[in-house]
């Protein structure tokens, strides 16, 4: 555990993250006194300058300092972990490539840099110097930022997107913590909570009456969980109650290979879906049966197959770089098997150990890439990527990350996935449907966002239904 210690400022937060970027995975305490066992970082705030020292077992072995102008808070708050940046990367020899970002979204802030009148070269000057990342990271947060704002540029006043979750899951894999019930357990709720998730999306259509919804995605979970008529149910449903004519895009996250089939292939055809993702996650035999997936490589490559056959033209494949016991040279076997396969795009994930993961439970069990092997297998998945046709158009970044790095979706021009750009940079109102989902309601004259939860387990959802949708229609006053 670490223990943290704030003199003269409040920002706790930065204190952590900044420590977090160097001591990943760790229980992290404020405290107000240096312990004599264990590792205890101070924060000092004084006259323009925020100081970091770490003390081990109650000795100090390092510091480091930031002068900032103290009329410039945004300064002063970046002050603090850039000075615990400059105390533990020289002491840890670790200078991770996105320096003192831990931000969800550094392509927004790279777009926000050029809205305020930065030139290309000067914003990534900016990320270098002020967040000391890599030059490869602040070209990388630009390219992006432009692809996201062609995308953006698309939407019009009124437009919205519909998001519905189907929170089941044939089993659990190791790294996951999304809201995810495993179908042996729980199938005979799936009936009720179809019920209930269609009713939702009727009342959905109703406070949005009039207007385009955008895009539609269906995620999870396993979307493909269902089976064919539960997922035809689902499907017309959606097509009945949205003019899909206006839709810019329909998605299914099908996800598992191990659930999907040709009759579900063929149901979501029927129904206008157009981009569905294939998620192999890895293209390793024995590390597909250590996360605890029930399919093998060759039914990856089968379900791909009978898509292209059927006729889907918009196929996403997602990866995970960093999973329990694969090498680099694993991953270079992935990337071979995902040139050959040719999909329209890939996503590209670094492990985030998630504390409601088994992973996070069983961390001591597994070996998990270090910050430079991540490196270079991130080089590996880049690389791989542009030889298939395929640059980079959204990324987004996660807690307790291995080394600190980022997820990146790569596209061919023209199969952009415009959802995930939509919630990355939430400059749309997103209306969700389902257990755990959450919608965000975007007033644009303001620039504010309003976010409506709905409950995570599936019975509380069912139960308190009618609360989830008072919240919606809560929520939607907001957008005036």
């Amino acid at each position: 555990m670490i223990y943290f210690i704030l003199k003269n400022h409040e920002y706790l937060n930065d204190v952590q993250t900044g420590i977090q970027i160097f001591y990943p995975n760790r229980h992290y305490y404020n405290c107000d006194e240096i312990k004599k066992d264990g590792i205890t970082v101070v924060s000092t705030m004084a006259e323009g300058k925020c100081t970091a020292e770490i003390f081990e077992n109650g000795i100090k072995t390092a510091e480091g300092t930031e002068n900032f102008d103290a009329d410039d808070k945004k300064a002063e708050k970046r002050s603090v972990r850039n000075s615990i940046y400059k105390m533990l990367a020289p002491k840890m020899k670790f200078y991770p490539e996105w320096g003192t970002i831990t931000g969800v979204r550094p392509a927004k802030t790279a777009g926000e840099l050029i809205s305020a009148g930065l030139s290309e070269e000067e914003t990534v000057k900016y990320f270098m110097e002020k967040h000391f990342t890599s030059e490869a990271k602040a070209r990388l947060a630009l390219e992006v930022s432009k692809a996201e704002e062609s995308i953006l540029a698309k939407n019009t006043d009124g437009d919205l997107s519909l998001y519905v979750g189907i929170p089941f899951c044939p089993t659990r894999c190791l790294y996951c913590s999304f809201t995810s019930y495993p179908l042996d357990r729980y199938s005979k709720l799936v009936d009720g909570y179809l019920d209930k998730l269609t009713e939702e999306i009727e009342y959905i259509a109703h406070l949005a009456e009039g207007r385009r919804f955008m895009t539609v995605y269906v995620g999870g979970g396993t979307p493909t969980s269902l089976d064919e008529i539960q997922l035809e149910r689902l499907l017309k449903c959606i097509a009945d109650n949205i003019d899909l004519s206006k839709t810019l895009e329909f998605t299914v996250e099908a996800g598992r290979p191990d659930t999907i089939t040709e009759g579900k292939l063929a149901v979501m055809k029927k129904y206008g879906v157009e981009r569905i993702s294939i998620n192999p996650q890895t293209m390793n035999q024995k590390t597909l049966d250590l996360i605890g997936r029930r399919h093998t490589v060759e039914d990856v490559k089968n379900i791909y197959c009978a898509a292209r056959k059927i006729g889907f033209r918009d196929i996403n494949m997602d990866l995970i770089l960093g999973l329990p016991e694969e090498t680099v040279e694993d991953v270079r076997h992935t990337m071979e098997e995902m040139k050959a396969l040719a999909p329209d795009s890939m996503t590209v994930h670094t492990l985030a150990v998630k504390r409601a993961s088994r992973l996070k439970e069983q961390f001591d069990s597994y070996t998990l890439a270090e910050a430079k092997i991540m490196e270079e297998m991130i080089e590996i998945s880049s690389e791989y990527a542009r030889k298939m046709g395929l640059a980079p158009y959204y990324m987004y970044r996660q807690k307790n990350m291995v080394g600190n790095f980022e997820n990146v979706g790569y596209c061919r021009k023209g199969c952009e996935g415009i959802y995930n750009i939509e919630i990355m940079e939430e400059r749309q109102t997103i209306l969700a449907a389902g257990a755990g989902a959450t919608s965000k309601v975007y007033n644009k004259e303001k620039n504010l966002l309003t976010r409506a939860f709905n409950v995570k387990g599936v019975e509380e959802y069912i139960a308190r239904f009618d609360e989830m949708l008072e919240r919606k229609s809560e929520a939607m006053k907001s957008e005036k």
